[in-house]
């Protein structure tokens, strides 16, 4: 505060603030902390090099794929051993008790070998 101010205030309680009153909350600073640094503390903001907008990285939701075990099938079959499962994966959980026919749009390496060893048939739809 240059010299001519400072005596100008001395004595005076609230030094140019005007009542006791108005200089009490955040409001008379303009918010708190980096509030409004996209409005009316911008420039400030700006000069402080505080980030503006979105930033990071956001990890990609995966993909859920609906799976059946291999142990499930025999269960499912009818009389004639034919299963067509449409978008599913067959994995090669468990065991597989006789030979079937099962149409999926894909299969594991070991729930392939589980069927066909079992005497079954894979079909890729």
């Amino acid at each position: 505060m240059p010299k001519s101010k400072l005596k100008k205030f001395r004595g005076s309680r609230t030094c140019g603030g005007g009542t006791h009153k108005n200089r009490r909350g955040a409001g008379s600073r303009g918010g708190r902390g980096k509030a409004g640094n996209g409005k009316h503390h911008f420039v400030r903001a700006m000069m402080r090099g505080q980030q503006m907008g979105k930033y990071g990285f956001h990890r990609p939701t995966t993909k859920k794929i609906d799976a059946i075990n291999v142990s499930e099938l025999d269960s499912m079959a009818g009389e004639d051993g034919r299963i067509d499962l449409g978008k599913m994966k067959v994995l090669g959980g468990g065991r597989l008790t006789r030979s079937l026919s099962v149409s999926a749009a894909s299969f594991s390496a070991v729930a392939r070998e589980k069927i066909e060893e079992a005497g079954g048939e894979v079909v890729v739809s």
